[in-house]
This record gives C-alpha cells, structure tokens and sequence, in this order.
C-alpha cells in the first residue's frame, strides 16, 4: 500500500492507494471513526457495479451505511441533485453526526463534497473515487461543486475530504473513452510540473493503457504527489494552484459548448494542445515541445484539435464566464517547457483566433 499525507493542518488528510482496498475502507472507517454512519452517493452506473458491495464491506467492518445514487453523467451535476439529495438524507434521518462517501467519479466527487459542505452546514465526507480522471485529480485538494447553464462549477465551494481511498482494480470495468478521458489529467501533471514524468508516459504508454498493475500504480501516485504538493502550497487557489488548470480553461469552454457531448477529459486534451500552441504563438515554448505535448496526448488516442463544427462564438462566450476569470480578465496556463508553466491574462484576440 502506498500513502501520502495532503499536509494542510487541521485539515489534512491521508490518501491511501492499494488494489483491492475497497474492501478494507470499512475497516479504516470503523478505526478512524469520521461519523456515526454514512451516505455512500454514487451514480446509477457505480451502483450497478459496485454499490452492494462496498455497503456490504462497510457493514462486516461494523460500519453503518445507506446508498443513495442519481443518474449518471454530466447532465445530474446541479442544484436539483444536490437538493433531491439533500431531501433524501432528511428523511432518513441523517444528522451532522453522520458523513458521506462519494463513491464514483468525478461528477460525483464533486456533488458528495458539495452536498457535505452544505449538510446540516457541513458534514464530514471520504472520497472512493472509481475513474481514473477522479483518482488521479478531481478526489484530491477539496474543489467541490456544480453547474449552472452560464458555465461549469460555477457554484461551490473548497471543502476537504476526511480520506481518500483508491482502489486502481476497479479500473478494469471503466469504459475504455473514460480511461482515455483521466489520462488527459494524467498527461497534464507531466507537462506542468515533472518532466521524468512526461518522460515516463512515453516510454510506458502501452503498460498504462493495458492497466499493468505497476504502471498504473505508479501513475496514479505520482500524480497524487504532485497534486498534494500544490494544493498544500495554495489550498484555495490564489496563485500557485491554479497551475493544476492546464488545459481547463479552453477545455472548459469546448465541454460546455458542445453541450458536454465532448467530455471532460477528451476536452481537457484539446485545450492542452491549445494551450500549448498559444504559448507557441506568445513566443513561450519552442515548436519542439508542443509538437511532443501534442503527440503524446494523439498517442493515446485523445484529441488534438476542437471539432470544426463547434460554434467558435459559444466557445468564446464561454471562456468570457470562466470562474477562473478576474475582473473580466481570462487567465492562461501556457506551458513554457515540459515541466514548466507560466500564468497569463495577456492572450491577444489574434492569438486565440489562431487556437480556435
């Protein structure tokens, strides 16, 4: 078992990664005593899968449990899940003596930590992420939150998990465009923050596809790692952290434009090649590097360039809504070599033609 410490004080936290520990959570909880009972929240897919039986793991290791899940997708994370959820905790009963798990992947990491930081006016809750985008990023540093139709995770809040508990054997029934979909983070880490490795996923590529337990161990904790470090340098986003939004805020744009018929990861990989070709029309990053950021992300089979029957001008609209924009300004993550970032608000109109 690997374990790594998210060193923010009161507030810190372990993130334990060991095949097959979703039969051991139970246990931890029973020890680390976090709530009296908890909400396991997941969505109609995870449930299907998974559900009964981390309830029944739960219940051996003495753990109270209840599941609530709610469809799937994109389309679930606003206000009206949060509050049918809410609702349905009421009436069971639950009371801030209790937490939640939210057992899933990143839609439902960030319902469960939002739904918990607003319960009762905050209820402790653990992450058991079950994709590979949610294991190696969105379980990790406390962004909790859902959309509204003016743009993505635009109403939230940064609440910390008690745990996090990744198991990577649930990998195995993850649908191959989700895989894809979290190794768009993945690619990310190593372009903002570790050459060695970026370095590694290329050598690698074919041991992580095929979920090789050492590759894709090693992944997932490297990227935890780098994830921890940041989010203990900058917790909430002020100046540091916001590095972790390499490719996000194009990748934003295109998801919300196409109506999230483009997925999170698959846009995450397109605004990374924007981003990095930005930073090559600013005079930032050399041809070379970008031409091998974009070839590592094609490599993998993600996309590389914005569908061309996307309306350019709800891209743009958008980018003007992004929540990481400051009075009225829209900040950049552009790659000033592989490993190494800068952030910018000084983007031209003529520049970002040439990206979208």
């Amino acid at each position: 078992m690997a374990e790594i410490q998210v060193g923010l004080g009161e507030r810190s936290y372990p993130i334990r990664i060991e095949q097959g520990c979703l039969a051991r959570v139970g246990e931890d909880l029973a020890r680390r005593r976090f709530a009296k009972r908890y909400g396991v929240i997941t969505d109609d897919r995870v449930e299907g899968l998974y559900g009964q039986q981390l309830v029944r793991h739960l219940a051996a290791a003495g753990v109270q449990a209840e599941l609530f899940a709610f469809p799937h997708g994109e389309v679930s994370k606003h206000l009206a899940t949060i509050g049918a959820l809410a609702s349905r905790l009421a009436a069971a009963g639950f009371d801030r003596r209790d937490g939640l798990i939210a057992f899933g992947g990143g839609v439902v990491g960030d319902i469960t930590g939002f739904l918990a930081a607003i319960y009762m006016r905050g209820i402790p809750f653990v992450q058991a992420p079950t994709t590979l985008l949610a294991q190696v990023d969105s379980s990790v540093g406390g962004k909790t939150g859902v959309d509204i139709p003016e743009g993505k995770n635009l109403i939230g809040a940064f609440y910390q998990p008690q745990a996090v508990y990744i198991d990577p054997e649930v990998l195995a029934t993850l649908e191959p465009a989700e895989l894809l979909g979290g190794l768009a983070e993945v690619i990310k880490y190593g372009v903002i923050r570790d050459p060695d490795f970026f370095a590694y996923l290329e050598r690698k590529r074919e041991e992580i596809l095929a979920l090789e337990t050492a590759a894709i161990e090693e992944t997932i904790l490297t990227c935890c790692r780098i994830k921890a470090e940041v989010v203990e340098q900058d917790e909430r986003e002020g100046g540091m952290r916001r590095i972790l939004n390499f490719g996000h805020t194009i990748g934003h744009a295109v998801e919300a434009a196409s109506g999230f018929a483009i997925s999170h990861g698959h846009a995450v990989a397109i605004g990374m090649v924007a981003a990095a070709r930005l930073a090559v029309a600013k005079g930032m990053l050399a041809v070379a590097a970008e031409q091998r950021i974009t070839a590592l992300i094609a490599a993998y089979g993600l996309p590389v360039a914005i569908p061309a029957d996307l309306d350019r001008e709800r891209i743009r609209t958008y980018l003007k809504t992004d929540k990481k924009a400051v009075a009225g300004k829209v900040f950049y993550i552009l790659p000033t070599a592989i490993g190494a970032t800068s952030i910018t608000d000084a983007v031209s109109e003529r520049q970002l033609d040439q990206v979208l």
